[in-house]
């Protein structure tokens, strides 16, 4: 005679709780902190004009760290929008349609950031 202990329970879901949540504390921090250093760096600047400006941007670790940035703000969106396309989108091919159109609209943001900041 067997017997089962404990509850069955089903498991559903995709399970990414702690790890999103982590990301989404990590890459807001990230963005606070740039936030400030880009602010003391405007305040630093001599003119607020597109010279003023480029010149933020002119050396590599500004557009390095900017673009970082930019990553850390894109997968903060993607998490975020992803969530809410699992939690109030119930038929799953228009899920997967609105996932998709979010993956591609945010690959193609952070094509079009490339090309800013590398532009200057």
């Amino acid at each position: 005679m067997s017997q089962n202990y404990g509850t069955k329970r089903v498991v559903t879901g995709a399970h990414y709780g702690l790890r999103d949540w982590l990301a989404q504390r990590i890459t807001a921090v990230l963005m606070a902190l740039y936030t400030v250093v880009l602010l003391v760096q405007v305040l630093m600047a001599p003119s607020l004009d597109y010279y003023g400006w480029s010149a933020i941007f002119a050396s590599q670790w500004m557009k390095f760290l900017t673009f970082v940035v930019i990553v850390a703000l894109l997968y903060h969106a993607w998490v975020g929008v992803r969530d809410i396309w699992m939690d109030y989108i119930k038929p799953v091919g228009i899920r997967l349609a609105l996932q998709v159109f979010t993956l591609v609209w945010l690959v193609g943001c952070a094509g079009w950031s490339i090309q800013v900041l590398w532009r200057l």
